[in-house]
């Protein structure tokens, strides 16, 4: 446990029981995110540290999340409920999905950037920069022209020898083979998205900042610094996403915090448990999904993912 233990030591005394509404507005403009939604669901617990969260559009469709420290994949469905999905995970951490609707998963314990075939099989597609072993790849998001963008920060390096000098954000080209650091001056990277255009990529420091930056992405998908786009109070930011209409949102020591484009605070989505990460899915992709601690939760939102 001791992978999570300064982490969890950022997030831990923030989340002060559960009020009776899940919501707390900053804006008018929040009533756009949650609609009509009254409640939070709590979906399944009594599980160690879950995180990464994400939809799959097959067998009428199925969440795959990550237990950390119990080394496993786990499944939740509306039809089957809670499952084990692989074990063991490489002690996966952050998923998403490639443009062939295979799991794309940052692997703590395997030091990689994992993928899973349909038939099964999992195989490597980096763990290394330059001969060097990475730290312990946190989050991964995939861009549509099918690079693969993921951060390195050192949480689940467990006692192993570090072997890279810093904490970096990466870009891996699957048809070149090509891996490129694309940010080198984070002190924990962690959660990343693209918006919607793709225009913009937003990463998380979960470290000493405790708050998102942005980056201009070029064409030839170079970075150019954009400015910090938000800070995260109470907590850090760990998991982040973005809906259809580019709004943010990032888990904190609370809930969810939802912004606007500008870098505007809408409104909280309260949990009872310090989340880490999220994600949207469910048939209408308007369902948001929670890894928080212990437990999965759920909300139906007015907002579409994306």
């Amino acid at each position: 446990m001791k992978v999570f233990a300064c982490f969890i030591a950022v997030l831990t005394g923030l989340t002060a029981g559960f009020a009776e509404s899940p919501f707390k507005a900053e804006s008018p403009a929040f009533n756009d995110v949650i609609g009509e939604a009254t409640q939070l669901d709590k979906l399944a617990g009594d599980m160690q540290f879950v995180e990464g969260p994400v939809w799959l559009n097959r067998d009428d469709g199925f969440l795959v999340f990550s237990d950390i420290p119990a080394n496993s994949l786990m499944s939740w469905s509306e039809k089957e409920g809670l499952n084990v999905f692989r074990k063991p995970s490489g002690k996966a951490n952050g998923n998403t999905l490639d443009l062939q609707g295979r799991l794309v998963s940052a692997e703590h314990g395997g030091r990689r950037i994992s993928i899973t075939r349909h038939n099964g099989e999992v195989i490597t597609i980096a763990d290394n920069y330059g001969g060097k072993k990475f730290n312990s790849p946190n989050d991964v998001v995939v861009k549509s022209d099918g690079t693969v963008w993921f951060t390195d920060p050192d949480y689940g390096l467990e006692g192993r020898e570090r072997e890279l000098d810093k904490n970096y954000v990466f870009k891996f080209d699957p048809l070149t083979r090509v891996l490129a650091i694309v940010a080198d001056d984070f002190d924990r990277p962690n959660g990343l998205c693209f918006s919607p255009d793709e225009k913009r990529l937003y990463v998380a420091d979960s470290g000493s900042p405790r708050h998102i930056r942005m980056f201009s992405v070029s064409e030839e998908n170079s970075l150019s610094d954009a400015g910090v786009f938000c800070k995260i109070n109470p907590g850090a930011p760990d998991g982040i996403r973005v809906d259809a209409e580019g709004r943010l949102y990032s888990t904190a020591g609370d809930g969810i915090h939802v912004f606007a484009p500008s870098g505007e605070l809408l409104g909280k989505i309260l949990v009872p448990e310090t989340p880490a990460n999220l994600c949207f899915g469910g048939p209408e992709n308007r369902t948001l999904f929670i890894t928080a601690r212990t437990s999965l939760y759920s909300i139906a939102l007015a907002a579409e993912g994306k």
